[in-house]
């Protein structure tokens, strides 16, 4: 096992991780707080427009419809619907603990973040017309960090279950990419900036990173956990 391996999988390593995601979001809040990042910001919001009209975005026709698609991922009701669905399959296999577990991961990580939204209330984009409907302050990017948040907490519940190393990489991989297209669809649709959504992948990423060590945490003081983890799924 490379070193890599041995510092993602082990607690400390982890810790280590989330200490990295926290001090990174300081420094961007900070840096956006001041409007260093606003400049920026706006240069590449407007250059996903067309010149001639800036409610047009670049690309073929069938991109922007298949934005507000992807971004839908990242909204409350269908991230509730993934939530309550992964959380009603761990109690139809009898892992009431874990499932109790992962719903107060994912719920605590949507309460931080609407915390940090009202923490920070910086103003939606204004250089662009938005192209999908918002009803929240900018940053961090909701539906950057509640995917991230979601999806990462999620991919990381499904992995242990998988016996393969490379069952494992896939689900981890495919909560990752989700969580990039859902962050890369916020810019592209005009409701926030570059800034936002990096900042909700780093909160979401150090979010879940911190529910990993927990989890990993109660399962070796946690006898019930850690016979969950070990049942197979009946």
């Amino acid at each position: 096992m490379s070193g890599w391996d041995v510092m993602v999988t082990r607690p400390l390593g982890l810790l280590l991780l989330v200490v990295a995601c926290v001090l990174g979001f300081v420094v961007l809040s900070d840096e956006v707080h001041e409007g260093d990042t606003q400049d920026i910001d706006e240069r590449i919001v407007r250059s996903l427009r067309r010149e001639e009209d800036p409610a047009l975005p670049r690309g073929p026709w069938w991109l922007a419809e298949t934005a507000r698609d992807v971004t839908s991922l990242g909204g409350f009701p269908v991230l509730s619907l993934i939530t309550t669905a992964v959380c009603g399959f761990l109690l139809v296999a009898r892992r009431y603990r874990t499932s109790l577990f992962v719903l107060s991961s994912i719920v605590g990580g949507w309460i931080l973040n609407a915390l940090l939204k009202n923490l920070f209330h910086r103003p939606r984009p204004s250089v662009v017309p938005h192209l999908t409907e918002t009803m929240s302050t900018s940053f961090p990017s909701g539906h950057a960090m509640l995917s991230a948040i979601t999806y990462l907490t999620l991919g990381a519940l499904l992995a242990q279950f998988a016996e393969h190393r490379r069952v494992k990489v896939y689900l981890l991989a495919v909560a990752l990419v989700l969580s990039v297209l859902v962050g890369c669809t916020r810019v592209y649709l005009g409701v926030h900036y570059p800034s936002d959504v990096l900042g909700g992948w780093v909160a979401g990423l150090a979010w879940a990173l911190f529910v990993t060590v927990a989890a990993r945490t109660l399962r070796r003081r946690s006898p019930a956990l850690r016979e969950e983890a070990q049942r197979p799924v009946e």
